[in-house]
């Protein structure tokens, strides 16, 4: 499908019958594609429908297997990302590419130090970090170091450093995934300025009211084929999911029946995390699903870390009313609590690795037998999971890294099911991930509630929290301030209570 032309403006760059085949499998198939000065075109579509490696390709990450790109209606070909970057096309990648070890500054700096003499001028990069963050409505100290920021800080840390380089051309690959309401709306605003100036943007997001109201034209890709191409104008997002997932998705949250009147099978009281949470007290009910609201930094998922043993923790804990002490990750597995990390690609699963080892790696003693492991009940474990669960795979013996984000999130949600916990935390469950595959991991959930485990949910997307959980907690500075039920199950609710405009009282 060819793109419509509408604008006057010649464009900057364009792509003609892109097409990139990996071994057999070929991800992306003839796209044509148009950016032009001052326009935020959105490219949307599911998981593994070719988005971000037809971003890869146009910012000079990976070379095309077929077609060609011109920019200014030259030919071109890039060498690599210096070379697209020298041409002035950026990439903000999906994935955190920073150094760990060294500080915020250094890192947005890195490779283009300034100097004062024969020096490296500290203080200039300083000023010059903490101008840029403050941009992009964060509030980051510029000699922190980025291993201990957040995913969300981080992410603004990264944007930042690709924001610093001369651009023409920006592409955002998921930039909002991490970032809170309030980041998510500075972060637009730099969008909207950067496209005043005369800039092209490209934008993937999977949350389709942002595209709504940041883009310009909306193109969606579908097994990685351009199939639709339009002003946004006379898209609303019902439209682009009908694109993105060729069906309806009229209904994305399932119907639930309340757990409020049924027992607690977990009580917390007075739980601290050293520098993360104080005095953290609620209780959860069997069958029940309760999330935990607040803005990044609040401390919920170090709360959640505190809990399950995974960090240092003090406080009293109560399972099926019996006192435990989970001293580590291993006692909270074996007391029948999964917890499903924030960060499946560094923390959830071993991406180098293939499904079956990842599957069954936290369960292994459940398929050894005679000294050695039974690779046919793993094979058999693998087959089921991809049918419960529903992972899209051509083949069984690819990596797990090279699943779409969707995927991975199925995968590790199987991989913790293999535990058969009765209660499952899981932290931002759908972070980066397309509508089709939001739908299926909701009934997921409300699926393992339905069975009698219970469930709690971090998340910092609010419409997602309100539409699956039968009660809400919200943090903020670490403490909890407030719980939302029924009625008052709403954003504004959450908001006011997050950010201390109003209190409640916690549970």
């Amino acid at each position: 499908m060819t793109e419509p032309e509408t604008s006057p403006l010649a464009p900057l760059l364009e792509a003609v019958g892109l097409s990139k085949t990996f071994g057999i499998v070929e991800v992306l198939k003839d796209v044509n594609l148009t950016v032009r000065p001052g326009e935020v075109h959105a490219i949307i579509g599911e998981n593994g429908a070719g988005k971000s490696t037809l971003m890869k390709i146009l910012a000079g990450n990976q070379p095309p297997t077929r077609g060609e790109m011109r920019m200014d209606g030259e030919v071109v070909s890039f060498s690599g990302p210096v070379d697209a970057e020298n041409r002035g096309i950026v990439l903000v990648h999906q994935e955190i590419l920073l150094a760990p070890d060294l500080t915020v500054a250094q890192n947005i700096y890195l490779g283009r130090e300034l100097h004062k003499g024969i020096f490296i001028d500290d203080r200039a990069m300083n000023e010059g970090a903490a101008s840029a963050i403050r941009d992009l409505g964060g509030d980051i100290d510029p000699n922190a170091i980025v291993s201990r920021l957040s995913i969300a800080q981080r992410q603004i840390v990264q944007i930042a450093r690709v924001l610093l380089v001369p651009h023409r051309i920006v592409i955002f690959d998921e930039p909002t995934a991490s970032l809170t309401p309030h980041e998510t709306e500075a972060l637009l605003k730099v969008i909207k300025d950067i496209r005043a100036k005369g800039v092209g943007v490209l934008y993937i997001s999977h949350r389709l009211p942002e595209v709504k109201e940041i883009a310009d034209r909306v193109t969606v890709l579908r097994d990685g084929r351009l199939v639709a191409s339009h002003p946004a104008s006379e898209l609303e997002p019902a439209d682009m999911a009908r694109l993105m997932v060729g069906r309806d998705v009229a209904k994305l949250y399932p119907d639930r029946q309340a757990a409020a009147a049924r027992e607690a099978v977990l009580q917390v009281a007075h739980l601290n995390v050293p520098g993360y949470a104080q005095d953290a007290s609620f209780e959860l009910r069997k069958g029940e699903i309760l999330g935990f609201a607040g803005l990044v930094g609040a401390g919920r998922t170090e709360l959640m870390e505190g809990l399950v043993g995974l960090r240092p923790s003090r406080g009293a804990v109560r399972l099926n009313g019996r006192p435990v002490d989970f001293r580590d990750v291993h006692t909270s597995l074996k007391a029948g609590i999964a917890y499903l990390s924030e960060d499946r690609k560094g923390k959830g699963l071993l991406l180098s690795k293939d499904l079956r080892v990842n599957l069954t790696l936290s369960s292994l003693g459940k398929f050894v037998g005679a000294l050695q492991i039974d690779r046919k009940r793993e094979s058999e474990a693998l087959d089921q999971a991809i049918r419960d669960f529903d992972i899209r795979t051509g083949r069984k013996d690819i990596l797990a890294g090279q699943l779409s984000g969707g995927n991975q999130q199925k995968l590790l949600l199987a991989k913790m099911m293999m535990l058969d916990p009765s209660i499952v935390i899981i932290d931002e469950p759908t972070r980066g991930i397309d509508i089709g595959n939001k739908e299926q991991i909701y009934k997921f959930i409300a699926r393992l509630a339905e069975e009698g485990r219970s469930i709690i949910v971090v998340s910092s997307e609010m419409p997602e929290l309100i539409g699956i959980c039968d009660r809400i907690l919200v943090m903020r500075s670490g403490r909890i301030v407030g719980e939302v039920t029924g009625e008052h199950m709403n954003e504004n609710e959450i908001v006011q209570l997050a950010t201390g405009v109003k209190t409640g009282e916690a549970a």
